[in-house]
């Protein structure tokens, strides 16, 4: 099985979380990593090399920051400009049953998302256009894989809080390819 991960933070380099959930993915295989962030600093996104990365993937992974409860705009333009009608929907789409994973990872802990609690929503209920853009393309939508809690500020985050988000991004990282490996 082919996976395309499309990574949607805009500054990977800065990331803890994301950076090591990427770097723990790029180790399968199987796995092939698209950092829009390196790749289209300008947001001038090359649409056919993305678009052939997705016909080469049976599997799409989606990982990315959460920001105002949906994706980063670079993701977002990338979604806007790749995702487009007759390549991943409409009479002439090309992507229908390829599966796809979404993974995102938030400042708020994982149970705040939750009617009542802080975020007042689950993550999936917030992330619900994806579930419809998936939906409208004919991808298999497998499931959200969800890391809550997770924050860096450089200068205040101690050395152990550091560790601790790294072990954390990797144990999520390891689900993730243990959902990869049983397809």
């Amino acid at each position: 099985m082919k996976v395309v991960v499309i990574s949607g933070h805009p500054h990977l380099e800065k990331s803890i979380a994301n950076a090591t959930i990427i770097n723990e993915l790029k180790q399968l295989p199987e796995v092939t990593v698209r950092d829009l962030g390196a790749l289209y600093p300008d947001y001038r996104i090359d649409v056919q090399a993305e678009q052939q990365a997705l016909l080469d993937a049976d599997l799409i992974v989606w990982q990315f920051p959460v920001y105002w409860y949906g994706l980063p705009s670079l993701m977002k333009k990338w979604q806007e400009d790749v995702m487009s009608h007759g390549f991943a929907h409409g009479s002439t789409a090309k992507l229908g049953g390829k599966k796809l994973i979404v993974s995102g990872t938030t400042g708020s802990p994982a149970d705040a998302y939750q009617p009542g609690k802080p975020q007042n929503h689950t993550l999936d209920e917030l992330l619900l256009p994806l579930h419809q853009c998936a939906a409208l393309c004919g991808l298999n939508y497998l499931e959200t894989f969800h890391l809550g809690g997770i924050f860096y500020i450089p200068g205040v985050t101690t050395e152990e809080q550091k560790n601790g988000l790294i072990a954390a991004a990797r144990k999520h990282a390891a689900l993730i390819a243990d959902r990869i490996k049983s397809l």
